[in-house]
């Protein structure tokens, strides 16, 4: 049986059990996996123990949803790549130049990609230094985000962490600030001071950052509303608290 291995500018699919696997072994950053609900076999078997290994996580689906995303012979696996290349943290704080504070953005259930593409616009923009998002309840860095983001996915820094909260903590015993944007805090954005090197928490669209997050933030801050909305869109609040900061720094 032929295998065959695909890639699109959309999707960056690769379907099959052989060239999923070979993908994993060979390194390739997966940004998600699909296996057949159901899905036997031993060659399947290999697959997860291979996943397992390299501690890849896989959602089963109906075969409904991977004929959707391919025509091909896919044999009950779908995967689909990264469309950059992940960093690591200390690759982010090793670029920072000496002139320049530290700037990044840490996401904490970013779920929409075109949110997340814009956001990560914004930062790209306002000179920040990188982002950071959690392996798992997080967009997926695809054509469409890259898109979103009007390129800058391809130029800024982005790492990809397992735990959230243990990153910040490690942000922290580096000498970041950690502040959070969130609605239910008195103190004002303007009240802070972006001088320093942050770390900006943007929270879930719906429910904003966690609660287990919140907790470990230096600072939480609200950007002051007048209409009758209550809240801001996550990445329109990402570009108000990222140019704050830059407004306070090109003042310095």
């Amino acid at each position: 049986m032929t295998n065959i291995t695909i890639y699109t500018m959309d999707s960056n699919l690769i379907f099959g059990i052989r060239p999923v696997a070979e993908a994993v072994e060979a390194g390739r950053q997966i940004e998600k996996l699909y296996i057949r609900k159901g899905a036997e076999g031993p060659l399947m078997q290999e697959l997860k123990d291979l996943c397992m290994r390299h501690r890849l996580r896989w959602q089963e689906v109906p075969v409904e949803k991977l004929n959707r995303l391919t025509r091909g012979n896919h044999q009950g696996v779908v995967a689909q790549t990264a469309a950059i290349a992940y960093v690591e943290l200390a690759d982010i704080l090793e670029r920072v130049p000496e002139d320049e504070t530290p700037l990044v953005v840490v996401f904490d259930g970013v779920t929409d990609v075109r949110n997340f593409g814009a956001i990560a616009r914004s930062a790209e923009c306002a000179g920040a230094h990188g982002l950071i998002v959690p392996l798992k309840n997080s967009a997926p860095v695809n054509a469409e985000a890259i898109r979103s983001s009007a390129g800058a996915l391809t130029t800024i820094p982005v790492c990809r962490v397992g735990s959230v909260r243990n990153t910040l903590r490690q942000l922290q015993t580096e000498g970041f600030q950690v502040a959070a944007a969130t609605e239910k805090s008195r103190k004002l954005l303007y009240d802070a001071d972006f001088r320093r090197p942050t770390a900006i928490v943007m929270g879930a669209e719906d429910t904003g950052v966690s609660r287990e997050v919140l907790k470990l933030c230096d600072e939480q801050l609200a950007i002051p509303m007048i209409g009758r909305i209550e809240s801001l869109n996550v990445s329109a609040a990402a570009a108000v608290m990222l140019f704050e900061a830059v407004r306070q720094r090109i003042g310095e």
